[in-house]
């Protein structure tokens, strides 16, 4: 079943979703051959959870759907999707040092991101007209200006689009980046993205100088969202330079059809991208986020090489035998790892190195501020294993 056509919030919406999901659990484009889930690339090396509503300086930490690691400090940044609701948008730091079970991150503080007027952002329910209210979804930081690249999924159905920010360590806005007309919302239905479906990942390139940015799902002209039966249409990743802030390539990535069916045929399931994360100067980790009620949660992550997929910049809309789709190979199936549960898990970052040589891969959930979810935090010992 496909997700409704116009939810009312992301959060509201999932959180809904897996609400109904805990109780009931209490009660395509070419692809290269797989590899073996969990054979090898990812091994489990700790997992740890925060309370429900864990204060952090006066707010409740909770919707962590990004993650970096600021590797001169040794702290881990952590965006929230709050669009203000709970309180004002923001980011958290926090510390963890050796990874554990049992042993959770510890907060350190928390920043508000600001407008470009240098005032918090305000809730939904005193928005004006004319000012977006962001819901932002991924983060990334810069490490040769010490600034944060972060990600807004927008707001469609008030006439705003996906957006790429970039912001200093304090919250203050430098800069909105001019992005292709494409991601312009239109409140009609007819073209552009999907509401809560759009730029939901983001990945910095190794030297600095470019950043991906990432739809959950296909833009209404390219296709359909994914189904039980049939992948989605294709989601556009999108090359920005910053220095000129403007595009200056973009690939077509197929994501799968939903991998669980609901217990209850005929009730809500999905599928889309939740983050990526590059592996080098041109290949990509892509996690797949899945739900179905009553079933809970998949993620699958999956690598593709950039240089194996053409340029859909000027493609006005994808269509089979106008592109070519990034070619995929599955690196972990999550239900392999050992994990206690699986969740919404939308931030990917890599942390500090590991002695052994291979790289630490932290992952975070994000818990739609909803009892019933968790923000868990799991750490992985990352092998190349299709270099």
């Amino acid at each position: 079943m496909n997700p409704p056509a116009a939810p009312a919030t992301d959060t509201t919406r999932r959180a809904l979703l897996h609400t109904l999901g805990a109780l009931a659990l209490v009660g395509c484009g070419p692809r290269r051959p797989p590899a073996t889930p969990g054979a090898g690339a990812l091994e489990r090396m700790a997992e740890a959870r925060w309370a429900h509503r864990l204060d952090v300086g006066g707010t409740p930490a909770g919707g962590l759907s990004g993650i970096d690691y600021d590797i001169r400090r040794g702290e881990y940044l952590l965006l929230s999707d709050d669009r203000s609701d709970n309180a004002p948008a923001r980011y958290y730091a926090a510390r963890w040092d050796r990874p554990a079970d049992g042993s959770a991150p510890t907060p350190l503080r928390v920043q508000p991101l600001l407008q470009a007027d240098g005032h918090p952002w305000p809730p939904r329910a005193r928005a004006v007209a004319g000012v977006p209210v962001p819901d932002p979804e991924a983060l990334r930081l810069r490490p040769d200006t010490d600034t944060l690249l972060w990600t807004s999924e927008g707001d469609v159905p008030r006439g705003f689009g996906p957006t790429l920010y970039e912001s200093s360590r304090d919250g203050r806005l430098l800069r909105t980046f001019s992005l292709p007309a494409m991601f312009d919302a239109d409140p009609s239905g007819r073209r552009g993205p999907r509401d809560n479906l759009s730029f939901e990942g983001l990945a910095l390139t190794p030297d600095a100088r470019q950043a991906w940015v990432a739809m959950e799902n296909a833009l209404i002209e390219d296709g359909p969202t994914p189904t039980l039966d049939a992948p989605g249409g294709p989601c556009r990743f999108t090359c920005i330079d910053l220095a000129r802030g403007s595009a200056v390539r973009q690939i077509a990535y197929v994501p799968d059809a939903i991998p669980l069916r609901p217990l209850v045929p005929g009730t809500y399931a999905d599928n889309g991208v939740s983050e990526i994360l590059m592996l080098d100067a041109h290949r990509l980790l892509v996690l797949e986020r899945a739900y179905a009620a009553g079933r809970g949660n998949s993620l699958r992550l999956y690598a593709i090489d950039t240089r194996e997929a053409s340029d859909t910049l000027d493609v006005a809309a994808l269509r089979p035998g106008n592109h070519r789709p990034a070619p995929k190979t599955l690196v972990a199936d999550f239900a392999t790892l050992g994990l206690a549960r699986l969740d919404n898990s939308e931030g990917m970052c890599w942390g500090p190195p590991l002695p052994d040589g291979r790289r630490l891969l932290v992952v975070v959930s994000d818990d739609n501020f909803n009892p019933l979810q968790i923000t868990q935090f799991a750490a992985f010992a990352f092998k190349d294993l299709t270099a």
